[in-house]
């Protein structure tokens, strides 16, 4: 009877999230493949499964030649100065929304949540505008003022949730103790919602990271790009060097890799913590 039961788990369960594993790892896989592969062995058939011999020129190539060292700067510029004001303001925001009773709260909850609803895109042109018009058009800051605040709604409301969890208490205590609320935020409030800003930090860093409308529309000058357009650049209208584009893609992918890798277990608590009622 248990051999049928772990057959029927094995059919019912293990062997179709093996196969979801399956399919959303291999093109990880033959990216890294591609990558790896000398420029005459990519496109030759029949199709080698293992790079044979494995190389490194493409990432060197891309790294020092196609000029990925100053892309990769340049998100890693854009991605951790929006992320420290987006979790800046959210932590703030997200304190007064949860500690804070005051006419219109739930309106401008309401507001803050709709604005995830309006596409980035339809707001392409007047933003355009308005850059140009600050002198911000092929200009980092654009990029770090355009993220910050088409983040900042939902990492606010997050925020919230993270404060709502925090008991009063504490805060009160702290003020007996002679905290006025601004102390009290920062060295009663924020370290127990370590979890929670790592948890928002780690989602807004992700979001910037991989953001390609804005980056293309608002940065014109090459050597200006951040990563995502940096990758379409490199696909030609008469040819594609895929073992550059691999290999480009896959150090794109190393940052938030090692974000989630390092930041896992704060990660599950911030959720966790972020998911409570009220």
């Amino acid at each position: 009877m248990k051999s049928n039961q772990k057959l029927a788990r094995f059919f019912s369960l293990h062997l179709p999230l093996a196969f979801i594993l399956l399919v959303t790892l291999f093109p990880f896989y033959w990216t890294l493949v591609i990558a790896l592969k000398r420029e005459g062995d990519i496109m030759k058939l029949p199709l080698q499964y293992l790079p044979n011999p494995p190389t490194l020129a493409n990432f060197i190539e891309t790294w020092n030649t196609v000029g990925f060292a100053v892309y990769f700067r340049n998100s890693i510029i854009v991605s951790v100065i929006s992320v420290v004001f987006i979790v800046f303001c959210s932590i703030l925001i997200g304190y007064a929304l949860s500690r804070f009773q005051f006419r219109g709260k739930q309106l401008m909850m309401l507001l803050l949540l709709c604005t995830q609803f309006i596409p980035a895109i339809m707001l392409l042109i007047p933003l355009f505008i308005i850059f140009r018009n600050l002198g911000l058009i092929s200009n980092l800051s654009s990029l770090i003022v355009a993220y910050t605040t088409f983040q900042l709604p939902f990492n606010a409301v997050l925020m919230r949730g993270f404060v709502k969890n925090v008991p009063y208490d504490i805060e009160e205590a702290a003020m007996i103790d002679g905290c006025n609320r601004l102390q009290g935020i920062f060295h009663v409030v924020l370290p127990v919602l370590l979890p929670g800003i790592v948890a928002s930090a780690a989602f807004a860093f992700i979001s910037c990271w991989n953001e390609f409308i804005f980056a293309l529309m608002f940065i014109s000058r090459n050597d200006l790009f951040t990563i995502p357009v940096a990758l379409n650049s490199m696909q030609g209208e008469y040819d594609i060097n895929y073992g550059y584009l691999a290999a480009g893609s896959i150090i794109a992918m190393i940052p938030p890799f090692l974000l989630f890798a390092y930041v896992q277990k704060y990660l599950v608590q911030g959720l966790s913590a972020g998911s409570v009622k009220g």
